[in-house]
């Protein structure tokens, strides 16, 4: 398949390049701070300019005198994305002017052979046009000021940077279907170490530092024919740990990213065990109604505790991760990294699948043939029928008499005996209630209505067109006893 033109937004620290970044691909990927050395891994992205679709990859300031954190490797990431990059684009400070480290990396670029361009960034007026003449000293010929800000001069940058790239073919280059797979998880419990070891490159800085990472990064591959979308992700850190504004950025995007994800793994360190703050990220990827797996990271490091006294621990404090796939694994070594794809194949088929409305009818026949609802108030729950109507997670409705006979135990009983006969392994389940006639004035009841949770909403407004399409009348069960 035909690959698309690859672009490097390369440059000195804080420069703009990561504004230039999102500007481009029309999309707030990177995180954006006056501070030096917020960008450290490559971010790539997808863009277009005159019908010419191609992949933009942002990368670190390059500053080989620094002594800040992780110089070194974010400079080796910046020599990857220039290495691999079909064209370059060097963003400089037009306020500033040409700096020492302006020069290097323009004699990096110049010695690739590969077409550069330069952007003088900050050009925030028509009439600082003439500050990027001095500029053409660096050697680069094709120089065009811009505004990363206001969005000046971006589509000039881009047809002089892709100048001579032919459109043809383009046609055939189609978005594959792929798995987006998010890896979340507490600073430091190995996420980009476990992204570095399935690809088998240096794609992520590794640090024993927590929070190394900070931006959401997406990276395909293809792994037995079969395309997958890594997301690799900041750690979420407690709130009153958050002690930069960057940290507040990053767990925002980690947030994104599992909503826009198809499932989590949920990356634990197997010596710490559970903590409130994984706790807390369950509860978000059950929330946002993805699947989950859970890898214990760092097990060849853990002595003397039984694997099965582990996971009943862990199943007690987190009832929904009862459901989920488990890996023992080492991120170092590569124990049990391999199983991780026939969980992530088995999850996300398992959110896809979809069971008949007679199906659903004969299951719930069944388990209310083994325990009738309660009577309340001289009234008894009637369940008419059940129906999915999603996917992604599975959304089933329940259609009764009076929804607020539905106890919250004999909710969670049919939860349960659903699990039990459906799996939905590693998947969230939503259930929803709709009234037979919503007019009519429902009885009273002495209990307090149950929590909120995934499985007792009611139906929402998202739903009802679905809903309504169903018959109420399809199906009755005439084994509950009639009302009083």
């Amino acid at each position: 398949m035909t690959q698309l033109p690859k672009l490097a937004i390369v440059g000195r620290p804080n420069v703009g390049k990561s504004a230039l970044f999102n500007r481009i691909c029309k999309q707030r990927i990177a995180i954006v701070d006056e501070a030096e050395g917020i960008t450290r891994d490559r971010l790539y992205a997808e863009g277009e300019i005159f019908g010419l679709r191609f992949e933009i990859v942002d990368t670190g300031g390059i500053n080989a005198r620094s002594k800040a954190l992780f110089n070194e490797e974010i400079k080796r990431q910046a020599e990857i994305a220039i290495e691999e990059a079909d064209t370059l684009i060097q963003v400089v400070d037009g306020q500033i002017g040409i700096t020492d480290l302006d020069k290097e990396v323009s004699r990096i670029l110049l010695r690739t052979k590969k077409p550069v361009c330069l952007a003088v960034n900050k050009i925030d007026d028509i009439s600082h046009t003439n500050l990027m003449h001095q500029f053409y000293s660096l050697g680069i010929t094709n120089v065009i000021p811009v505004s990363a800000t206001q969005g000046w001069h971006i589509a000039e940058l881009l047809e002089a940077a892709f100048d001579g790239f032919p459109k043809e073919g383009q046609d055939d280059i189609k978005a594959d279907e792929t798995v987006k797979v998010a890896i979340v998880g507490r600073p430091n419990v190995g996420k980009s170490s476990l992204i570095n070891y399935l690809l088998d490159e240096e794609r992520c800085i590794v640090s024993p530092i927590p929070g190394t990472t900070r931006d959401s990064i997406d990276i395909s591959f293809t792994h037995d024919e079969k395309l997958y979308t890594l997301i690799d992700t900041a750690g979420i850190r407690r709130k009153r740990a958050e002690s930069e504004v960057v940290d507040k950025f990053a767990a925002i995007r980690t947030q994104r990213a599992i909503e826009r994800s198809d499932l989590c793994l949920l990356m634990l360190d197997a010596q710490e065990g559970m903590t409130a703050q994984e706790k807390k990220i369950a509860n978000m990827i059950e929330e946002a109604g993805k699947g989950c797996i859970i890898l214990f990271n760092k097990w060849d490091l853990v002595k003397s505790i039984r694997m099965e006294h582990y996971l009943k621990d862990i199943e007690e404090q987190v009832p929904f991760l009862k459901h989920c796939p488990k890996l023992f694994i080492s991120a170092k070594t590569g124990r049990n990294v391999e199983d991780i794809f026939k969980s992530i194949q088995e999850v996300y088929q398992q959110s896809l699948q979809r069971i008949t409305t007679h199906q659903l009818n004969k299951f719930l026949v069944n388990a209310m043939q083994r325990n009738h609802p309660p009577m309340l108030g001289g009234k008894r729950l009637r369940i008419y029928y059940m129906a999915q109507v999603a996917v992604q997670p599975p959304v089933f409705i329940f259609f009764v008499n009076y929804p607020n006979l539905m106890l919250d135990t004999y909710k969670k009983y049919l939860y349960n005996q659903f699990r039990d006969v459906y799996q939905f392994t590693g998947v969230p389940i939503v259930f929803h209630l709709k009234g037979r006639d919503r007019r009519e004035k429902p009885p009273e009841t002495a209990e307090k209505p149950p929590k909120q949770s995934l499985y007792n909403h009611q139906a929402p407004d998202e739903h009802e067109a679905e809903v309504d399409d169903l018959d109420d009348d399809n199906y009755v069960d005439d084994f509950v006893d009639d009302e009083e």
